[in-house]
């Protein structure tokens, strides 16, 4: 594993590690990635062998003083990720239009960053070695796409792959062994919905609390389908309905299982304009990452903070930009938080790269802002772009534009803001 940063004064500095250093051995345990680090550098005296500059030296002791050993490791490299052999009927990145950067048609299907960062994984290419070790070092939580039980179902959604499918069985020994695990349903209308989805939702039920929650999510659609198969989006009719079962759903499990065990992603609710359950209802929000109460986490926050800043007279305009499905709760929470529509424009910008089936702030990009900015009458002093929007690190949108050019192009300051009801509202007083 490559030392990316090292924290000025902690163990990890007086031990003498420096970025770049590869560490190799944690007491005498080779490395195969940063979960093993993590599994062996756990004791309070650590014995590091490392590699600077192709010699490979130690042990350099490391002695612990506190959680934190002061130290970042790099992120796997593109060649080191397992990759997904499945071609999902459904698969977001088939979807992605040609000449983008590279990382961007990665499709994991690792275990491992299931384990780190929360991404979904279908278990179908999981091999013995990788089960073997998930259960040895208790890996979990682990984020499993599901879609469907049925094995036949389950085969064609994933692209008919050439191994089998069936992932119930799979579930099963995971939870025999105590792992912790969240399922996801990506919902495709006329496929898995319907008898499919309670089939799925009642068949992943006695693996609770093993299977903690099963997420639903509705499917992602983009005009870049050429030579796909045919999907269609959940229409507003067919979301009431989701509600309405997943209600009677939850009420049930609540009490068997002591949890609602399925929750519905925020899109669902949006599109079909019902109120968002309670904050309560989420139990926590340990599935959020997935969209599944970040919307009702971000306006109560919203409201706590608002309640708390200091109200000042007059102002400038601001423009906050964000996707079609969230804008009109924006405006709502903002309206009702004492903010004047005209002095707070929330701009719905139409995403139009991807299609008007994407209506989420994260899938924007620098272009379709800027061409919906360009028609605007006023922007006023600031435009505040969601940092959801661009890339973690150098702050480039999708298209590979960055808020410096939007900025020129606009002819007003952009600021990136922190998905969150703080920032945005720093973000507004002190444009």
């Amino acid at each position: 594993m490559t030392v990316a940063a090292v924290a000025p004064r902690s163990p990890a500095a007086a031990a003498g590690l420096a970025a770049g250093d590869r560490i190799v051995a944690v007491n005498g345990h080779p490395l195969r990635d940063a979960i093993d680090f993590q599994f062996h550098a756990g004791d309070e005296r650590l014995d590091l062998t490392i590699e600077r500059a192709g010699v490979v030296a130690g042990p350099m002791r490391l002695h612990r003083r506190g959680p934190g050993l002061g130290l970042d490791l790099a992120p796997p490299r593109p060649g080191d990720i397992a990759t997904c052999a499945n071609k999902c009927v459904f698969c977001f990145i088939h979807q992605l239009p040609k000449g983008m950067r590279r990382s961007l048609y990665v499709k994991d299907d690792d275990f491992r960053l299931s384990f780190l960062h929360g991404n979904y994984i279908t278990l179908s290419d999981l091999d013995e070695a990788s089960f073997e070790r998930i259960i040895e070092q208790r890996l979990s939580p682990l984020y499993v796409s599901v879609h469907a039980t049925d094995p036949e179902l389950r085969h064609a959604l994933l692209g008919r792959p050439r191994h089998s499918a069936e992932i119930l069985p799979r579930l099963e020994r995971l939870a025999k062994a105590g792992i912790r695990m969240h399922a996801q349903i990506v919902l495709c209308p006329d496929l898995n919905d319907g008898e499919h989805l309670a089939r799925t939702v009642h068949e992943l039920a006695p693996l609770h609390p093993h299977v903690a929650t099963t997420a639903i999510v509705p499917v992602g659609l983009t005009r870049h389908r050429q030579r796909l198969p045919a999907l269609r989006s959940l229409t507003p009719d067919e979301a009431r309905a989701l509600v309405t079962t997943a209600d009677r759903w939850q009420g049930r499990w609540l009490g068997e299982l002591g949890s609602r065990f399925v929750f519905l992603a925020d899109e669902i609710y949006l599109l079909a304009g019902l109120p968002l359950p309670s904050a309560a209802a989420y139990e926590g929000f340990s599935i959020a990452e997935d969209g599944i109460g970040l919307v009702r986490r971000f306006e109560d926050s919203f409201n706590r903070s608002n309640a708390r800043r200091k109200r000042r007279a007059g102002g400038d305009v601001v423009t906050v930009v964000t996707g079609e499905l969230f804008a009109p709760r924006l405006r709502a929470l903002l309206a009702r938080g004492g903010f004047e529509p005209a002095a707070i424009r929330v701009a719905a910008v139409p995403n139009d790269f991807f299609g008007p089936a994407i209506g989420v702030a994260g899938l924007l990009t620098g272009r379709d802002i800027q061409r919906h900015l360009a028609r605007q009458s006023e922007l006023g002093r600031a435009v505040l772009v969601p940092a959801v929007a661009v890339r973690d690190g150098d702050g480039i949108f999708l298209d590979d534009l960055t808020p410096a050019d939007l900025a020129r192009d606009l002819g007003v300051p952009v600021k990136v803001v922190q998905p969150t009801p703080g920032a945005l509202l720093r973000a507004i007083r002190d444009s």
